[in-house]
């Protein structure tokens, strides 16, 4: 009999027992201490498990441990759920915590035996890790600070509970062909970046001052290495079912042969857009109005750092970025406490792995913001910065090369004390192996974990992506220029860059950078 490859493994692992049926199989496996069989271990992503490297695991430790990802449902923590996620982290997760570009937060070390007494203390909190990871409808990405942002042109969080209300844990969608993800935007400044969604929808305004959706489908990243085509406009109350008619398709059209052919970028190119549309509209009861063309903010502008006025009465947000969604459980302590003191109750946090404080009281913001810069959350952070993002690296996931939070938190420092007056903003991304998790090819300087040579020996490195950023139908994906080092040649290998470029005759990186990439 011919050897499975890994979409017939994965496709029949799906058919024999649905992913949401191994639950029961968690609290089996953790009353019995049974080891977990190798086809549920695939199914645990279902509840946001999964196998994480032994990299940093004593060698006598036999233990298998699991990273778990919580969906932040519009990712938001309130004070009571910042309180247990941070007990889950000194308890059970040896003090980790990461937020994510999905707008969730990550745990590391998490035994099978830990996971019912973690279960039931996030479900005490509204917090769940259902459809956090696995062939399913992601969480779904929206801006922070919808409701409250007076340039907002919709407030979407209604929209937004729809949808995670219609596909979470929802039976009729537990068994895609990939992961499948969706945001919805009201923000002015198009934060959560449709251009990379399997599917989304961007709030705008016609002429009569109505609220519509622009609708992008078939972006992605890594081997969907797409930008989402715009094929029209939808009613508010169109959302919700355009979105399941899209998954709907997906599901049922999806290419499951091969895994890295599976996304749904892959499928419309396959078909074709027209065919896509096509079929699309027949399963609907409505109308898409015909796309238009739309001006985007460019990439490196997505963001709301700093002390902004509220809609709401008295109150300030303020925006804040981290190292790299690195937060730990003294940040989530801080958090709590900085809270507690400002009677400030919830925080939101970004596609970009940074947080919004979203009630801090206005007669007390700039104290609120100055203690928050003492615990090493920037709300006024340097070019530098403000959008460098990392993935969880070589020291937690199987698949990486090179270890990126560290990387990530030295090469700001050193470049912010290199370049204290650097002017101009730069998008930074550094990855752990080629599967795009802090979006590298979207970004003025992307590395991508790779073996290199240093003094005839292979070691752990990076190779030199540049040049990428997101802008509606202008969007460029990173390049290659054929540079690779070290790890520990990544600071000065960067700031060599920047030298360049800060003697050179160009007016902007970017456009530095490219040139460069050309030669």
């Amino acid at each position: 009999m011919a050897k499975e490859s890994k979409a017939q493994r994965v496709e029949r692992i799906k058919k024999e027992k649905d992913g949401l049926d191994v639950l029961q199989d968690i609290y089996l496996y953790a009353v019995t201490g049974e080891a977990v069989h190798p086809e549920d271990i695939d199914r645990l992503k279902w509840y946001g498990l999964y196998t994480q490297n032994r990299n940093l695991q004593a060698e006598d430790d036999e233990t298998l441990y699991f990273m778990l990802r919580v969906k932040l449902e519009g990712g938001q923590l309130t004070l009571p759920q910042l309180k247990i996620v941070s007990e889950i982290s000194e308890k059970y997760a040896r003090g980790t915590a990461d937020f994510t570009t999905r707008q969730d937060l990550q745990f590391h070390y998490i035994r099978v035996v830990d996971l019912p007494e973690i279960f039931r203390l996030l479900d005490t909190v509204g917090l769940c890790t259902i459809f956090a990871a696995g062939d399913v409808p992601r969480n779904v990405v929206s801006c922070p600070i919808n409701g409250i942002d007076h340039e907002e042109i919709a407030d979407v969080r209604d929209i937004v509970d729809k949808l995670n209300e219609a596909f979470k844990g929802n039976r009729l969608f537990s068994n895609l062909p990939r992961k499948y993800k969706i945001g919805v935007n009201g923000c002015s400044k198009n934060c959560m970046h449709h251009e990379i969604q399997d599917v989304s929808f961007n709030a705008a305004k016609t002429d009569n001052g109505k609220v519509q959706f622009a609708v992008s489908v078939g972006g992605g990243l890594a081997s969907n290495k797409r930008i989402a085509n715009h094929i029209g406009y939808v009613a508010p109350s169109q959302v919700v079912p355009l979105a399941k008619a899209i998954t709907k398709i997906y599901r049922d059209h999806g290419l499951r042969e091969k895994r890295n052919k599976a996304r749904l970028g892959h499928l419309i190119e396959s078909w074709g857009l027209e065919k896509f549309v096509e079929v699309l509209q027949s399963s609907l009861t409505f109308r898409i109005k015909e796309p238009e063309d739309l001006q985007y903010t460019h990439s490196k502008f997505r963001e709301h750092f700093g002390i902004h006025e509220s809609k709401q009465k008295g109150k300030s947000y303020i925006g804040c970025s981290l190292n790299s969604g690195h937060i730990g459980v003294d940040g989530l302590n801080n958090l709590i406490k900085l809270f507690e003191k400002y009677e400030a109750t919830a925080l939101k946090c970004t596609v970009t792995q940074n947080i919004i404080i979203l009630d801090a009281p206005t007669n007390k913001v700039k104290e609120f913001a100055k203690d928050l810069e003492e615990v090493h959350i920037y709300p006024n952070p340097s070019n530098f910065r403000a959008r460098t993002q990392a993935c969880t690296g070589i020291d937690f996931c199987k698949f990486a090369i090179s270890e990126t939070k560290g990387v990530a938190k030295k090469l700001v420092e050193h470049l912010e004390n290199k370049f204290p007056e650097f002017g101009e903003r730069i998008t930074i991304s550094v990855n752990g192996c080629p599967n795009s998790c802090a979006h590298p090819h979207i970004v003025d300087i992307g590395l991508m974990g790779t073996k290199v040579k240093k003094e005839g020996k292979p070691v752990s490195g990076f190779e030199l992506l540049v040049g990428g950023f997101l802008e509606g139908d202008k969007s460029q994906f990173n390049q290659k220029i054929g540079i690779k080092f070290a790890v520990e040649d990544v600071n000065e290998s960067i700031e060599e860059l920047i030298n360049e470029y800060n003697i050179s005759n160009f007016s902007s990186f970017h456009d530095y950078i490219i040139t460069k990439a050309k030669q």
